[in-house]
């Protein structure tokens, strides 16, 4: 098959997908995957053939605005961005997208071919439009959503698409769902539509990472790749852990040589391998991004979730709700606020092997890739 993937140019949106793209990739498919230049050397690696493009999306957590409309216009923006480098090319046989991938399905019309969404987050369920009706209102009625809607509109008119703009933006006709179905809200009034096997688990991010010597449990604090300015979160983490746990910190954007001298058994650094630290983690103190919780699932790791942003506070919530982990409030971000919530997690070791189980039988990348044959072979996401 020929598939070409309309991605985000963002690592929580290229991550996810990293490991099917690789897996259809080994199976003999040809995919070309759109993608912004600056995230081109994450996704050659998997053999893909990369069609690159400038993206506009902001690269600082500061550009990005608070305000839904303004938002949701940014990733409007990248689309159409995009869009030349997603259609260069014959026509393939289906269109991969991300949930940003706003021109795939226009792209897919305009070659008559299924597109199905990969999706990195939680979907929408049954119900899901009449629930959310009351700030779908409130957004059209803002200056930025109005714009929003009016853009998006005229977009898909152009290129002859007939669906309005809610259902365009509603349940997608296929999808393959790259979480945990233990993460999904609602999981029982989500369609047919929808095939949950994942996560994809990405083998080729291992590194073959030594721990810290010793035979204290481990505790592995990362907040995934954006928000990361937490340099108190950091520094309780050490105070608060240091004499009962080895610890490993990922201190992205905050210099690990601001926290000073570390204790034995403490170590910092701007980034960490986390499929590989979690293979020796005893609990994972994470922004409950979705990728990070997945992984946590995967590896049977229990979780102490401060989330920050976006979808972080309902998957935090999922995570708590499952016995797989506790949450954290931004008020007990201190040593002993620290330490209590790692120990009471510590404490769910047990359910969380159990969850480990249940999310691997699902069947993961081979099970996701399976999943687009199949879809693409009967012909589903017209």
């Amino acid at each position: 098959m020929h598939l070409v993937m309309a991605g985000v140019t963002a690592p929580s949106h290229v991550y996810p997908s990293l490991a099917l793209i690789r897996e259809l990739v080994s199976r003999g498919h040809d995919v070309r995957y759109a993608v912004g230049d600056r995230l081109a050397d994450l996704v050659a690696p998997t053999g893909a053939t990369v069609s690159p493009y400038r993206s506009v999306l902001p690269t600082t957590d500061e550009a990005w605005s608070g305000d839904p409309g303004e938002a949701m216009q940014l990733f409007l923006d990248e689309a159409r961005a995009g869009f030349d480098a997603l259609v260069d090319g014959p026509a393939p046989d289906a269109v991969l997208y991300d949930i940003g991938g706003l021109g795939a399905r226009i792209a897919a019309h305009r070659w008559g071919v299924p597109a199905i969404q990969l999706s990195p987050a939680m979907v929408a369920w049954d119900g899901y439009r009449e629930e959310t009706a009351e700030f779908t209102a409130q957004l059209k009625a803002s200056a930025s959503g109005a714009r929003y809607f009016a853009s998006l509109g005229a977009w898909l008119h152009e290129h002859g698409v007939t669906l309005d703009v809610d259902d365009y933006l509603g349940l997608p006709p296929a999808c393959v769902a790259l979480l945990p179905r233990v993460l999904q809200p609602h999981a029982d009034r989500v369609g047919p539509h929808v095939v949950f096997a994942g996560p994809c688990v990405d083998e080729g991010r291992r590194t073959g990472f030594v721990p810290p010597a010793g035979d204290r449990p481990l505790a592995y604090v990362a907040l995934g790749t954006s928000y990361t300015d937490r340099p108190d979160l950091y520094r309780a983490a050490v105070d608060g852990l240091a004499d009962a746990y080895r610890v490993v910190l990922a201190t992205g954007k905050v210099d690990p040589a601001t926290l000073g001298p570390l204790p034995d058994g403490v170590v910092a650094a701007r980034a960490q391998p986390q499929l590989d630290v979690l293979d020796h983690a005893a609990v994972f103190v994470t922004h409950a991004g979705m990728g990070s919780a997945s992984e946590a699932l995967w590896a049977g790791v229990p979780t102490v979730a401060l989330p920050q942003a976006v979808d972080q506070f309902t998957n935090a919530e999922q995570l708590a709700c499952a016995g797989a982990g506790v949450v954290l409030a931004e008020d007990a971000v201190t040593p002993a606020g620290v330490r209590a919530a790692v120990d009471a997690a510590v404490a769910l070791a047990p359910r969380a092997r159990t969850l480990r189980e249940q999310v691997r039988s699902a069947g993961g990348v081979v099970a996701c890739a399976d999943a687009v044959e199949r879809l693409v072979g009967a012909g589903l996401g017209a």
